[in-house]
């Protein structure tokens, strides 16, 4: 089952219905694609699958980071978990060593 790693988006159930109003099942895929992600705060490739409307989302919002760290913990998948956590831990020592050395 095809499932977007940041959003949390997968294949929903729908119903056509014709003009007779006859109702057939059918099923609604989301674009998800296997893409290597760039984050900047890491400095490496990521490799997630994420669907193209979150790809729009993030380009939108500033980037792969921001839209991670703004993201819903519940929505992520563990992989994506992971990387947000190594984001905000990168982030805080990177801002401990900026204090320290404007204090110096």
């Amino acid at each position: 089952m095809s499932q977007c790693e940041l959003t949390g988006r997968k294949p929903v159930v729908k119903n056509l219905v014709s003009h007779s109003n006859i109702k057939t099942k059918s099923k609604a895929l989301p674009n998800v694609q296997k893409k290597r992600l760039y984050s900047k705060t890491l400095n490496e490739m990521v490799r997630l699958n994420v669907a193209a409307s979150t790809i729009r989302d993030m380009e939108h919002m500033g980037g792969f980071d921001i839209y991670l760290l703004r993201q819903d913990d519940s929505k992520l998948s563990k992989r994506a978990l992971d990387v947000k956590t190594r984001v905000r831990r990168k982030a805080r020592r990177g801002k401990s060593t900026k204090v320290a050395a404007k204090a110096s």
